[in-house]
């Protein structure tokens, strides 16, 4: 059985951002092909009239992960500028939809990890007049290896029912092994791993296939 969506679930895109495609501060080798994909997702999501999440980083010109501040990463996705836009090429969020991470000195990987998101999630139970709120949540973009893992990870902490859209997201690898590992490690902990052809509109089973 398929996977279905409805607005008991929730699609996050994680960090669809110029900086992080080829030709970015700090580009994620094919970051842009996950783009289609992830249009694809964003699509069935609206048609099931089912919240969409658009993280981004957004950071200040001293982050602490930047290099000249003693972290692994050249500057990227700094607040303002044209690296830390969205990618042209992808649906653009609606009103209300993106959530800023990293927007202080400290680094955050993860969308949960000083935001909002959590409080966020459970406003939409309220809001959408649901009983038991968002339960599931599909988490792609960019990287595998880091954002889109720490999300996962948090995700499942929180209780959600998390699944790793694996047609839609791609890693740094900064080891050749590193998006692999991070797949795995989200697979021990609880995530499912599914593409868009597990995917089916209509009443939501999150849980279930």
């Amino acid at each position: 059985m398929a996977i279905k969506i409805d607005s008991h679930t929730a699609l996050v895109v994680v960090d669809i951002q110029n900086d992080f495609c080829p030709g970015g501060a700090l580009p994620v080798a094919d970051g842009d092909k996950v783009v289609p994909v992830l249009n694809k997702y964003i699509q069935l999501f609206r048609g099931a009239s089912a919240p969409i999440i658009y993280s981004r980083d957004w950071h200040p010109p001293d982050h602490s992960s930047f290099k000249a501040q003693g972290g692994p990463w050249l500057p990227h996705c700094v607040q303002g500028t044209e690296g830390a836009k969205f990618r042209s090429d992808l649906l653009p969020p609606a009103e209300g939809e993106i959530v800023s991470k990293a927007d202080r000195k400290d680094e955050a990987y993860s969308l949960f990890r000083g935001t909002d998101l959590a409080h966020r999630l459970s406003r939409l139970r309220f809001r959408l007049g649901l009983r038991g709120g968002i339960k599931a949540l599909f988490v792609g973009g960019l990287a595998t290896d880091y954002c889109v893992k720490e999300t996962v990870l948090d995700g499942l902490k929180l209780g959600f029912q998390v699944y790793y859209l694996d047609d839609a997201s791609k890693g740094v690898n900064v080891s050749s092994d590193d998006s692999q590992l991070a797949v795995k490690e989200m697979l021990s902990k609880g995530a499912k791993k599914i593409s868009l052809s597990d995917l089916a509109t209509g009443p939501s089973q999150p849980g279930k296939k």
